[in-house]
């Protein structure tokens, strides 16, 4: 997907920052060009000054995305989820940071065979697209806390990077 908004706006680098952006986020673009976040209006202006642009550069943004019928059925799809990571602990909940290879194989298999051999439930599963994230972190969101012993299985496995439970 990056290759392809690379492409499309090789000579708005601007543009490309935005569209990027938008993907990020999961924010939607309709066929008038306007930007919503599942059903809210959301204003180019505040959308600039939150990523660094000109108001023009994001109204811009959108309608070309809107003219093209590849971007505008993929961007037209996007939805925007909550994150439940960071206020996990709030919640109740222990979240697994998991950073490894992105383009390793059996990473999710291996995590997820070790919380069901524990009776452990998982709430949430996010792994974030190492083209639009430069650090992808896998995330996971279990109900209730981890033991000792399943920390210590996690910590041994061999692709793991870091894995952090917060």
């Amino acid at each position: 997907m990056l290759k392809m908004l690379e492409r499309f706006f090789e000579h708005a680098r601007g543009r490309k920052i935005v569209a990027t952006e938008f993907l990020r986020l999961g924010l939607k673009v309709d066929g008038k060009g306007k930007i919503y976040v599942g059903k809210i209006e959301l204003p180019p202006a505040k959308i600039a000054r939150a990523i660094g642009v000109d108001r023009r550069v994001v109204i811009d943004t959108a309608k070309a995305i809107a003219n093209d019928d590849k971007l505008l059925q993929i961007f037209y799809r996007l939805e925007s989820r909550a994150f439940i990571a960071n206020a996990a602990k709030e919640l109740g909940f222990d979240a697994i940071e998991i950073r490894a290879n992105p383009k390793g194989k059996g990473i999710i298999a291996a995590v997820t065979k070790i919380l069901a051999d524990n009776g452990i439930v998982i709430r949430q599963i996010i792994s974030d697209d190492p083209d639009l994230f430069p650090d992808p972190v896998l995330s996971i969101i279990i109900d209730g806390k981890l033991s000792a012993k399943v920390i210590k299985k996690l910590k041994e496995l061999k692709f793991a990077e870091s894995i952090l439970i917060k």
